[in-house]
């Protein structure tokens, strides 16, 4: 399948990075969001990245015209018309069934439907879509536009015609795919958790500061420290990641979210994208 066009559902941090990665390979690139003011938002983001990337002269001005003319930005779901649609809305499985067969009755038979979830099961997902054998995970990672690891995750319905379609993609938006068989969290996720939970737990019974643990983290290879990677990704996303996987695996002790990072959530401090998590941001 030779893919042409893409659609991005949901224009928040996430949709607006792959986005804008996809108007960068030199794909045709819609961004559809119903709430005005966040598409706003993307769009004034991405004409923003652009133009740093000029200024730092990694892309030159023509070039930052010629990406950004191939986003068009819409909350008309009507207009959506593409040869693959990726999701990144609110992380609720009916709605993105719902939204993957109102796509599937407006576009042609072959279109695929991929969803950016980043723990919710994809199984559970196709089962509800009209064609579940066009349905996949792409998930990406934050900031879309500058990590290169992308999931690939195949459900028990996923055809091989699709999964070799969206690696394809993924080549051509310079990502390294990685394909996977859907399950809790997937291979990051569910790997990562033990990287959190454990680092809440040490401070919550005070054997350690948080800077402290972030230091001592970053100083053995990682790029960022669990509490500050907690702030960049947001702790709404990151407890209900830790939630969804607890769950899905049966509940083991060792997997337990963290209070600590559940009282976060409910103050709204949930990181940078808010000015305030574990740290404080202008």
């Amino acid at each position: 399948m030779e893919i042409n066009s893409i659609c991005i559902c949901g224009a928040g941090t996430m949709g607006s990075g792959i986005a804008q990665a996809a108007a960068q390979a030199g794909l045709a690139t819609i961004l559809y969001e119903v709430n005005p003011a966040v598409l706003q938002k993307a769009q004034s983001g991405i004409d923003r990245n652009l133009q740093s990337l000029v200024e730092k002269g990694k892309i030159t001005a023509d070039q930052k015209l010629q990406t950004y003319g191939l986003i068009r930005f819409t909350d008309d779901l009507q207009t959506c018309l593409a040869d693959v649609f990726i999701e990144a809305i609110v992380e609720k499985p009916e709605l993105k069934i719902a939204l993957f067969n109102q796509l599937a009755e407006l576009n042609h038979g072959d279109v695929i439907f991929a969803s950016n979830t980043s723990s919710l099961s994809i199984t559970e997902i196709a089962k509800g879509v009209l064609h579940p054998e066009r349905v996949i995970g792409m998930h990406f990672f934050n900031p879309a536009t500058i990590m290169k690891l992308v999931e690939v995750v195949n459900t028990p319905f996923t055809n091989t015609a699709t999964t070799e379609a969206i690696i394809s993609l993924a080549k051509q938006l310079k990502k390294t795919a990685v394909v996977c068989t859907d399950s809790p969290g997937f291979i990051v996720n569910r790997v990562a958790r033990p990287y959190y939970i454990e680092s809440l737990r040490l401070l919550e019974e005070g054997h350690a500061e948080k800077e402290q643990l972030d230091r001592l983290l970053e100083a053995t290879g990682f790029k960022m420290g669990p509490f500050k990677l907690m702030d960049l990704i947001g702790h709404d996303i990151n407890y209900a990641v830790s939630c969804s996987v607890w769950e899905q695996l049966g509940k083991p002790e060792r997997l337990k979210p963290s209070p600590l990072q559940e009282e976060k959530v409910k103050q709204g401090k949930l990181g940078k994208k808010t000015g305030e998590g574990f740290y404080k941001y202008e």
